[in-house]
């Protein structure tokens, strides 16, 4: 025995997980897939089921009555989304073509190849000279490292490895600054250089002590170099503006757009959730295949389509309807639950799971979990995903609970404004924590210090 999700099932369950954007691209495909189904453009944002006339008790092909009382219904609920806050302007048409016109003009950046490969073209190198130049520019990462030795390239060039050394020397002269090296140390030489620095402490420590400096090693590079450790804090702090990867300020990866799928906000003192629904085509049954069914020169055949076709469309408006009801539930349970912190920032978090939302709007864990992927709430205080809200807590002595957000950042707090001096250990963040009626884990300390990026205590001690 093995359980089967049946196609409409599983359809229901995409369309209930995949954030806005995707569900749009989903509707559409099905749209056309399925000939029955129609998008109604216009302004009065509602689902419409035409069934081209009144039905007879003798047309019994034509037995949608129930299903076409159940959409007239759903479309009436449904427009209490779309118009529940009279400040909501109706998205037309031209709204559509503004955005597309938008996005559209979003400029394409210049690749780091493609910028080191236009600086090659001028650079007056010989043609076999360029080769050798365009396979190390090939051969570059993101990063603008250099990923083959001098061996590899002149081997793959047929070239002397003098030759390709000659060609890297010049490539590592272009913009951005530091492009070519091939490990971290040479990358910040090459930048000491341009900068006519390659004689000072600076230069010294990154060419002599760099993994030491990497750890903060400060007292030892000092001792071991003979300087005072001002000097060495001071030479750090430079190094500390040099860059790192060259070639990440022309990196080409495709910005992340997102859509939220809904909005809260405050209205006469209290928080509305309002759905966005401008990116839901709204879908209607055609007339001309009702019409076709009430033929009676339609064959059989051609009805069996229609019918199982209708059936699927109908299905797929009750699916979109589900969906949008079900996330409009959980997000106006989120707000309930996370008015002080909408109010008053992450101090008044509350700490909140998934099983906790099941209950109270009455669907399964997993249904929670589905409707809240990848989707984004946008507040007054900002644009969160919808997981974001959810988050287990500890409880303070006086027995009020608090998110673990809000205990990060309590932590970070702490760090900020730490004695540089005299950084706070782990356990001295427990304390701290502990005589404000928090108790938690030093491991637990941690595990939120490293979640923080926030280094050990000798690693952020100052001089």
């Amino acid at each position: 025995m093995q359980m089967v999700l049946a196609p409409q099932l599983r359809q229901s369950l995409e369309l209930l997980q995949v954030p806005i954007l995707d569900l749009h691209a989903l509707i559409q495909q099905e749209i056309e897939q399925n000939p029955t189904l129609e998008e109604r453009p216009g302004q009065d944002q509602t689902i419409e089921i035409e069934p081209g006339g009144q039905e007879g008790p003798q047309d019994r092909e034509l037995d949608f009555k129930e299903e076409f009382e159940t959409l007239a219904r759903l479309d009436e609920e449904w427009k209490d989304y779309f118009f529940q806050n009279e400040r909501v302007r109706p998205y037309t048409s031209s709204d559509a073509e503004k955005r597309q016109f938008f996005l559209d003009s979003l400029p394409q950046k210049e690749s780091l190849q493609e910028h080191l490969l236009n600086q090659l073209a001028i650079s007056g190198l010989k043609d076999e000279e360029r080769q050798i130049g365009e396979l190390i520019i090939g051969s570059t990462d993101d990063d603008g490292y250099l990923k083959m030795s001098i061996e590899e390239i002149a081997a793959s060039t047929g070239t002397d490895p003098g030759q390709a050394a000659d060609v890297l020397a010049v490539i590592q002269k272009f913009d951005p600054v530091g492009v070519g090296a091939r490990d971290l140390r040479e990358c910040l030489m090459i930048q000491l250089e341009r900068l006519d620095k390659e004689h000072t402490l600076a230069a010294t420590i990154v060419g002599q002590h760099l993994d030491a400096l990497g750890k903060r090693q400060y007292q030892e590079i000092a001792h071991a170099l003979k300087v005072s450790p001002e000097d060495v804090l001071k030479a750090a702090r430079f190094v500390a503006t040099l860059e790192p990867k060259p070639g990440r300020m022309y990196n080409t990866e495709s910005s992340t757009y997102v859509l939220p799928e809904v909005v809260v906000r405050k209205v006469d003192g209290k928080y509305v959730v309002i759905l966005n629904n401008d990116q839901v085509p709204h879908l209607r049954v055609s007339r001309h295949y009702m019409a076709l069914m009430k033929n009676p020169t339609t064959s059989a055949e051609v009805k069996a389509y229609i019918r199982e076709r209708v059936r699927s469309g109908v299905f797929l408006i009750k699916s979109i309807h589900q969906r949008q009801q079900t996330i409009y539930r959980i997000a106006c349970e989120i707000v309930e639950k996370q008015t002080g912190f909408l109010d008053k920032g992450i101090a008044h978090l509350r700490p909140l799971t998934m099983a906790e939302v099941a209950r109270n709007v009455g669907v399964h864990e997993t249904t929670v979990s589905r409707a809240i992927a990848n989707k984004y709430m946008q507040t007054p205080v900002g644009l969160f995903e919808m997981k974001y809200f959810f988050t287990p807590g500890v409880k303070t002595a006086d027995g009020r609970e608090l998110s673990n957000k809000t205990v990060k950042g309590m932590i970070a707090d702490l760090v900020n404004a730490e004695d540089s001096q005299s950084p706070l250990s782990d356990q001295e963040i427990q304390d701290t924590l502990k005589e404000r009626g928090i108790k938690v884990a030093r491991r637990t300390i941690t595990k939120y210090r490293l979640e923080l990026n926030i280094p050990p205590s000798h690693m952020r001690k100052g001089l």
